[in-house]
């Protein structure tokens, strides 16, 4: 099995693609096409890299010291068999996995009931940032995210209580006096 990405090689060392210090898979093929997109040449579907992914899996072997890995693009969910291949093997080294999506997890939720392979790789995954970059909504301050409207959501605690679970992030510990 092939997968199309924008990389032929993951991007380690990443601490901006989610929480800790992570490697960056950059999937290539995106409908939504977001005005502003800070990744436009990785909309074509045509363009990219066709790898193997026996050869990602070994890229992922070869990684020291991150702390999971991030689907980006493009939009994952375009290559969503090929990216729950990916997944299954990065759990398998017991590494976290965050994913961004222009589609919403609602929107998702009613995709997967025509392709359950979606809810399949949904349940590989820890965090999804959902919803497409809205340049009105553009927000530097915010962290993982690039505008307002895109949510930090905890998948796992999602699925389970049937309603969306936002992922607390709190890159602080509280100590109590």
């Amino acid at each position: 099995m092939k997968i199309r990405l924008a990389s032929p090689v993951l991007m380690p060392d990443s601490i901006v693609d989610g929480e800790g210090i992570r490697a960056v898979l950059w999937t290539q093929g995106c409908l939504h096409k977001c005005p502003g997109c800070q990744n436009p040449q990785t909309h074509s579907f045509d363009d990219g890299f066709l790898i193997d992914i026996e050869e990602v899996k070994e890229q992922i072997d070869a990684l020291e010291g991150q702390d999971g890995i991030t689907f980006s693009g493009g939009d994952p969910f375009y290559q969503v068999e090929e990216c729950i291949e990916i997944a299954k093997y990065i759990k398998s080294k017991k590494m976290n996995i965050w994913c961004y999506t222009g589609f919403t997890y609602e929107t998702l939720i009613k995709l997967a009931k025509d392709n359950p392979k979606i809810i399949e790789f949904l349940k590989l995954i820890d965090v999804l940032v959902d919803g497409r970059f809205n340049q009105h909504l553009r927000d530097t301050d915010l962290l993982f995210r690039g505008s307002s409207n895109q949510r930090l959501i905890d998948v796992p605690e999602s699925l389970l209580k049937g309603k969306i679970q936002l992922y607390d992030y709190s890159p602080y510990p509280v100590i109590a006096v």
